[in-house]
């Protein structure tokens, strides 16, 4: 066979069950290949677009996502998704062509050294230069790729070599088990918790990656000891338990930042540093914190470890909370802490002011949506509203990109998320901005018959820009830009297109939309002077 068939018939033998991409000259024999192949290719119509769908499946169903490109521009334009991806410790492997290995050494038509290129923005990035080599590179790039923490992995292919013939066969597919804290250290764990007079845990998406939700459920029962979830945390303990102070991760202070200036001990179990940095909650780097994950902390100052507690986070919890039977606190402050916060969305439930108020948004979506029903959100002033105000019961039902955090994922991520969980209700938030970054992909979705709500919040401009812009010089710069009519738009790519035109119509639309099980894009004008008011009330708050 050639080295491209047998490429495929590795990726099989990994479970693939898509490839996300854009075919180019270089990477001829492979598209070839997945003609016999159980593989489904599926072309997107930009190659970022096919990054962002492999990354939201691999954060769905913890296999790698697969997207493939062409060598030059189709490599570069992959590159943000994968480094998406990598930053928001999604499994990935990108495949991309390459020009053959004959003209390497020279300057060379859309020839770049994509190992080099790739190399900063995956945890490994490597170009077969001899056909034995594929079994053994397949192989070690899934192994890579789901590795604690979790990432991309990174495969460049020269023509010369995809067209080569040989006779080998794949490896065989392992998987490796993470070693656990020995006795020890759990003890030490908890003896420091017992000893904490306000302690207060910090939940990142290391707890969902690690399939860790029960368990720390469970502790969290036993322990007594309120929640804060990061933006990709969420979902961790349900909203609407007692301990849920529910999201954090804006910068400045919040309600829920009030938790962090009173504790004495921050328990950090599976959080991501590149999500909310602990400068902004731990400033005076005085609170010692007890970390738990796969791997050790990121030396930071802000971040002052008493008890590393390493490995396999589920079993870890599992052992700690072995060791309680039930722990005794006071935590009316919680309650207090918790009214607050949902009494802010709880008061815009019935505004009628037109353009709509983020709020209203949120506490409509969330009313119509079923608690394991997913919403992706994409990047800009929506995104902090969604990460503050869109309460989730379960992980991975709210899906934030905070690590590198690249405007454009909700469409592309929307349309992976459908083909994963076929039987829940998908929303792509996006603003105006975000959405014509990847809007092309519509076309993939209707094509694809995949059935996603697009809720698109419309203010003419770059809303976050803005917001921060007011915050430090009181005035705005360069944010504003045109639209196309969307509804038309929307309607040329086959969507259903929905127009909000009062505040009290939005929720009988979303209601609608759902109901017709087609590509919907809705298209709803948001009010973001409400995010100065935000800032404003924020700034006031007392802990």
């Amino acid at each position: 066979m050639k080295v491209a068939e047998l490429l495929v018939k590795c990726l099989e033998n990994e479970g693939v069950e898509y490839v996300f991409g854009v075919p180019g000259e270089e990477n001829i024999d492979l598209m070839d290949a997945f003609l016999d192949s159980s593989i489904e290719f599926i072309v997107t119509r930009h190659e970022t677009g096919a990054a962002f769908m492999a990354g939201t499946y691999g954060r769905l169903t913890g296999k790698p996502g697969v997207c493939l490109a062409t060598l030059g521009p189709g490599a570069t334009n992959l590159l943000t998704g994968v480094a998406n991806s990598n930053m928001d410790l999604n499994p990935i492997v990108a495949i991309t062509g390459q020009a053959g290995l004959y003209r390497q050494h020279k300057i060379s038509h859309q020839y770049y050294d994509l190992v080099r290129v790739y190399d900063p923005v995956t945890k490994w990035s490597t170009q077969i230069k001899a056909k034995e080599s594929v079994p053994e590179i397949v192989r070690k790039a899934f192994q890579v790729a789901t590795q604690p923490k979790t990432g991309a992995a990174h495969i460049d292919v020269p023509e010369d070599i995809a067209s080569l013939t040989i006779d080998a066969k794949p490896l065989a597919a392992m998987r490796q088990a993470l070693s656990t804290a020995d006795e020890t250290i759990i003890n030490q764990a908890k003896d420091l918790i017992e000893k904490a007079k306000q302690p207060l845990i910090l939940a990142g998406n290391g707890i969902t990656r690690g399939h860790a939700q029960e368990s720390f459920r469970t502790l969290v029962k036993k322990i007594n000891i309120p929640v804060v979830h990061s933006f990709m945390g969420k979902g961790a303990l349900p909203w609407n338990d007692g301990l849920s102070l529910l999201t954090a991760g804006i910068g400045g202070k919040d309600y829920i930042t009030c938790g962090f200036s009173n504790a004495d001990l921050i328990i950090s179990i599976g959080f991501d540093m590149a999500e909310y940095p602990p400068q902004n909650w731990n400033p005076d780097g005085a609170v010692p914190v007890l970390h738990i994950d796969v791997e050790e902390a990121e030396t930071d100052a802000h971040y002052p470890v008493s008890l590393q507690v390493i490995g396999d986070i589920r079993e870890n919890l599992e052992k700690l909370q072995q060791k309680f039977q039930s722990v005794e606190r006071d935590n009316s402050w919680v309650s207090t802490v918790r009214k607050e916060a949902l009494d802010e969305l709880e008061e815009f439930k019935n505004d009628t002011h037109f353009p709509v108020k983020p709020q209203k948004i949120i506490a409509d979506l969330r009313t119509v949506l079923k608690e394991d029903d997913i919403v992706i959100s994409d990047v800009g002033a929506h995104k902090m509203w969604m990460a503050r105000m869109y309460h989730t019961y379960e992980p991975n039902t709210c899906l934030i990109s905070n690590g590198l955090a690249s405007m454009g994922i909700a469409v592309p991520g929307a349309i992976a998320a459908k083909m994963v969980h076929s039987d829940k209700t998908i929303v792509a938030v996006c603003g105006d901005g975000a959405f014509q970054m990847t809007s092309a992909e519509l076309e993939t979705a209707k094509r694809l018959k995949v059935p996603i709500i697009v809720l698109l919040w419309r203010d003419g401009g770059y809303g976050l820009i803005e917001w921060h812009q007011m915050k430090h010089f009181e005035r705005s710069a360069y944010i504003e830009f045109g639209n196309p009519d969307f509804m038309q738009l929307a309607q040329s790519y086959g969507f259903e297109a929905l127009q909000v035109e009062k505040a009290e119509e939005l929720k009988p639309i979303l209601e609608k939309a759902i109901a017709m099980q087609k590509p919907v894009l809705i298209d709803c004008a948001v009010d973001y002077s409400e995010n100065m008011k935000l800032t404003e009330k924020l700034g006031d708050i007392i802990c």
